[in-house]
């Protein structure tokens, strides 16, 4: 068995090379070696079927990752499309010169006995909001967008009823036109039509001939466990109708989470930071800790000292692939108060005479400075009579 040539060297680029050089590499050798420019040469169609071969590999990026870490075997045993000859690849690739290689170039008519090409619906694009308790559980919502729907008047046709479309007399309702420059045969949209094949001379009034209307529907998406900030849900088959008989667009979902009052987020872990007092922190504690799922219970051992990370396993964000959940780190620092009643402040200037600690002085409160600044002044008066 003949030793299979590496997809890069083939496409003549660098195992780095980003998606569009990948595309680029591969239009250019796919008119080097097309069989319609080297007429009998075998070579050239084994060059072409190989460029192909690599591109569909490369171009997708989870077999591109499987080529890059286990090579050939990564891709094989039903991995990879099987090319028997050239029609197969003008059938997978041909949209990626932008209206088809084999069509444009070679005059093919974008596909097997020259079907006229047909263009995907456009995707709708929609912004979904949740909380992060909704993101961890997931959460089931109604969206409503603005999607074209064939004309009830005219039946999608876009003619006024009782006339109908007529064929396009300049391209005769291929919806192409055809240059010839050499052996190369450039093969184009119809100005005259836009690619329908047909022009409405009479439209329909409420259309106004383009066979579509605009209605808002509602449409119902599960939102899986675990999302998170700039994922997207697709509803295939949900977006805009093709203009010309091809299937829909998709809609996507854009994910947005709600910045939490106590959580903070990366990726499948969450971060609490959590108060704790001073002697909390001395001597040890059992402390309620709030998570995504209620209350949960955090030993704090004996000398913990501020910003201390402990790890609550399990109790983060769920992973949306389904791989396990993540934790909850949460992040302890001892909270000084403010203020202190008699009884506290008795106690903690007791300890800091045991430890020989120098502390400020008890603060008096200002009417008592006003006191003892009005005692003291009449004082001094009544010394000064004196003497």
């Amino acid at each position: 068995m003949a030793t299979k040539v590496d997809y890069y060297e083939v496409l003549g680029i660098e195992r780095t090379a980003s998606s569009g050089e990948i595309s680029k590499a591969y239009r250019k050798l796919a008119i080097k070696y097309h069989p319609d420019s080297n007429p009998g040469d075998e070579e050239a169609v084994i060059r072409f079927k190989e460029a192909a071969e690599a591109y569909e590999v490369l171009s997708d990026s989870e077999k591109r990752a499987r080529y890059d870490q286990y090579g050939h075997a990564g891709v094989e045993g039903g991995q990879r499309a099987n090319f028997h000859d050239v029609e197969d690849i003008m059938e997978a690739f041909g949209d990626i010169f932008g209206g088809g290689i084999f069509s444009d170039i070679f005059g093919r008519g974008g596909g097997r006995g020259g079907r006229r090409r047909v263009r995907k619906g456009a995707d709708i694009q929609v912004r979904v909001t949740l909380d992060l308790e909704e993101a961890a559980t997931g959460v089931d919502r109604e969206i409503q967008v603005d999607r074209r729907v064939a004309c009830e008047t005219c039946s999608g046709s876009g003619a006024k009823p009782g006339s109908k479309p007529e064929t396009c007399s300049r391209c005769g309702g291929a919806g192409q036109v055809v240059q010839q420059a050499g052996i190369l045969r450039v093969q184009t949209t119809c100005p005259s039509c836009g690619g329908q094949g047909t022009i409405i001379t009479d439209p329909c009034g409420d259309c106004r001939g383009n066979g579509f209307t605009t209605k808002r529907v509602s449409m119902d998406v599960a939102i899986p466990p675990g999302v998170d900030d700039g994922m997207r849900v697709r509803l295939a088959g949900e977006g805009q109708p093709s203009p010309d008989g091809g299937p829909p667009g998709d809609c996507y979902c854009h994910i947005t989470i709600r910045k939490h009052k106590l959580f903070e987020r990366e990726g499948d872990h969450l971060i609490l930071k959590m108060p704790i007092t001073y002697t909390q922190a001395v001597l040890g504690s059992e402390i309620e800790v709030p998570t995504l799922n209620g209350p949960a219970t955090l030993s704090v051992p004996a000398g913990s000292g501020s910003s201390e990370v402990f790890k609550m396993r399990g109790k983060g964000m769920p992973d949306p692939h389904g791989r396990g959940t993540g934790d909850l780190y949460v992040q302890t620092y001892i909270e000084v108060p403010k203020k202190l009643d008699p009884k506290q402040e008795e106690l903690l200037r007791e300890l800091a005479e045991y430890e020989h600690t120098n502390v400020s002085p008890h603060r008096k409160s200002f009417l008592e400075s006003i006191r003892d600044y009005l005692f003291s002044t009449a004082d001094e008066k009544e010394t000064q009579k004196k003497s």
